[in-house]
């Protein structure tokens, strides 16, 4: 191992142990925030005993609130990675799941798969994959071409999300029975319906994604550089493309068959880092994983304590957040 591979190695550790103590910080914040106030005691003995137990506290934080808050820490980690992974495919600062139009593709697919009346697996998620793969496909079809503008790949996104939530609106029109309720909050992003069994199974399906993804920083770093100079750097671009974008679909499926909308995580996020640790993506990626995630987290608790009664979308958090947002970032890249 050369200097240069030692100190990447040392600036990847310090990255990944304090990203991790911001995320586990946030889930502890996460589990205690709820209807049921309960104190910082009793919340770390129930979380330091070997087993579960029987009590109420113990109930309520293992099957209610430890799923909850692991559901936000995967979605966010998902968003963000996504977004960081199409930002350099596409060499765009602006290009993440939502607004490419992969989150409502795949809502689309969701939503049919649920009044179809499939199961949750393979059913819906499958459905969801297809819907997020053939909006992909469409929005780099329109924003192609010889004539095309820096910013076309944007408007393409933004016009077939647009189409995809008129796609929406009218399926969950043809619904008039106690599911409506349901899906219209699931639509702007909804973390209550988690489990520990559907938790765990989205674990198991995005850890190999994520290792995959970091496996391809060192190509990503020179894709950003230019596709001919990836190529001539002997990085097999089409193989790193394809790769990725089917990962990247295959994650944001899953996890909005879980969460439903939620958007602008992966614009915020890597934006963030990027100011803070630079453009590598050896150091990008895990900051990434880990900050995405207690992102969500500490949005999802801000669902949960704002309103006075209830709970809002946590939907709703990252876009009043995300969307001032891309607008500075959009109109910092015209000038």
């Amino acid at each position: 191992m050369n200097t240069s591979d030692r100190d990447m190695f040392k600036h990847t550790i310090l990255v990944v142990l304090l990203s991790s103590v911001f995320l586990f910080l946030t889930m502890l914040l996460g589990i205690s925030v709820g209807s049921t106030t309960r104190n910082w005691r009793e919340i770390l003995d129930v979380l330091g005993s070997l087993t579960r137990g029987n009590s109420l506290a113990s109930t309520i934080i293992w099957k209610i609130r430890f799923p909850r808050v692991t559901l936000a820490a995967l979605v966010g980690s998902t968003l963000s990675l996504g977004g960081l992974t199409f930002q350099a495919l596409l060499r765009n600062p602006l290009a993440e799941p939502y607004i490419l139009g992969i989150s409502g593709g795949a809502a689309v697919g969701a939503i049919t798969g649920i009044l179809l009346g499939l199961s949750n697996f393979p059913g819906v998620s499958l459905l969801s994959f297809i819907g997020s793969m053939l909006t992909l496909f469409i929005v780099i079809l329109i924003s192609s071409g010889k004539n095309s503008r820096e910013d076309s790949l944007l408007l393409a996104g933004v016009m077939v999300n647009a189409f995809c939530s008129s796609i929406i609106i009218f399926l969950v029109s043809l619904t008039l029975d106690a599911r409506l309720h349901s899906i219209m909050f699931w639509l702007m992003g909804d973390l209550s319906l988690s489990s520990p069994e559907k938790v765990f199974m989205l674990l198991l399906f995005l850890l190999p994604c994520f290792v995959t993804i970091y496996s391809l920083a060192r190509p990503l770093n020179l894709i950003v550089m230019g596709r001919e100079t990836a190529e001539n750097l002997g990085v097999n671009t089409r193989l790193v493309y394809l790769v990725l974008v089917v990962l990247v679909s295959l994650m944001v499926s899953a996890v909005v068959c879980q969460s439903g909308l939620v958007g602008f995580v992966g614009l915020v996020i890597p934006h963030l880092l990027r100011l803070i640790i630079g453009a590598d993506h050896r150091l990008l990626i895990p900051a990434s994983i880990f900050g995405g995630a207690g992102y969500m987290v500490l949005c999802d608790v801000l669902a949960r304590v704002l309103p006075s009664q209830g709970e809002m979308p946590v939907g709703v958090i990252t876009a009043m957040i995300g969307a001032p947002l891309f607008i500075f970032l959009l109109k910092s890249s015209k000038s």
